[in-house]
């Protein structure tokens, strides 16, 4: 728990986020392989089987792709709507909204153990579609806390930056260590995913749902330690306190400034604004 406690903070965010993305691949191979070809966190797959089954292709699903989406969009808008009222960083909003999908996911696992959801077209599409909500919710707030380069829920744009950003395009491979990161684990969340429909689909679920109390868990447990100890958003960190020093020659500028714009009729131009202050500051 100590060392822990030393990681910094934005290490542990990254962290979080990709274990979150281990956990899509799991949930997306759960939802393709056994809810009749349904990605519930990697909407751009979805988007394709659309367009090919539209097209005539032989046996592909429409009606839960579409739900999937429609529910991915819910569960992203309400969890923007939510988040966009707290703080940057994490905050008790970003707990809140991981433990809702930790709470959904984990509903899920115990009603695909007890009931016979693949051999129920209503069973089945109830299940994949609050899946993608709950997926949506936590790709609205992997965006919110703003890690570089993890979406949690995709990883094309992170294929293409670790090579167009690669030395072998002459860049400076910034991030590929995180961008390689991300893309083996969603990649490993899929064969852990695939392998759990060996015993049942509860089981992927199930796996998902003690990844996202995890990650909700040590994210507030760092918010908590960072608050109490004077920081901001969680991050741990002090700001430092005001000083009452101006820089010599600041203030009286400042102070000049204020005079100089006295007395300025409403709506007054912003050349004229301009001609006012090379007026007051000829130098």
């Amino acid at each position: 728990m100590k060392r822990l406690n030393a990681v910094p903070t934005d290490r542990l965010h990254l962290w979080l986020m990709l274990a979150l993305t281990f956990s899509t691949g799991v949930v997306d191979a759960v939802g393709y392989l056994g809810l009749d070809r349904v990605f519930t966190g990697n909407m751009t797959g979805n988007v394709v089987l659309l367009g090919m089954a539209f097209a005539g292709g032989a046996n592909l699903p429409i009606l839960r792709p579409v739900l999937a989406l429609v529910f991915f969009m819910l569960g992203a808008a309400l969890a923007g709507r939510m988040l966009r009222k707290g703080p940057e960083g994490w905050s008790s909003r970003t707990s809140v909204s991981l433990m809702v999908v930790a709470g959904f996911i984990s509903a899920l696992a115990v009603f695909t153990a007890v009931a016979d959801v693949q051999g129920s077209e209503i069973l089945g599409s109830t299940t994949t579609s609050v899946l993608a909500a709950a997926m949506g919710v936590q790709a609205a707030t992997a965006k919110r806390l703003k890690v570089a380069e993890i979406t949690t829920v995709v990883v094309t744009s992170t294929i293409t930056g670790l090579a167009s950003d690669s030395r072998l395009a002459g860049g400076n491979s910034q991030y590929w260590v995180r961008r390689a990161a991300a893309i083996a684990l969603i990649l490993l969340g899929a064969v852990a995913g695939a392998a759990a429909l060996n015993v049942g689909l509860w089981l992927g679920l199930a796996l998902s749902a003690v990844i996202s109390i995890a990650v909700a868990a040590a994210g507030y447990v760092r918010f908590r330690r960072g608050a109490g100890a004077g920081g901001v958003g969680g991050g741990g960190a002090t700001p430092p306190a005001p000083t009452k020093r101006f820089l010599p020659g600041v203030f009286p500028a400042r102070c000049k400034a204020l005079r100089c714009l006295r007395g300025l009729p409403a709506g007054y131009a912003a050349v004229r604004l301009n001609e006012r202050l090379f007026q007051c500051f000829p130098g």
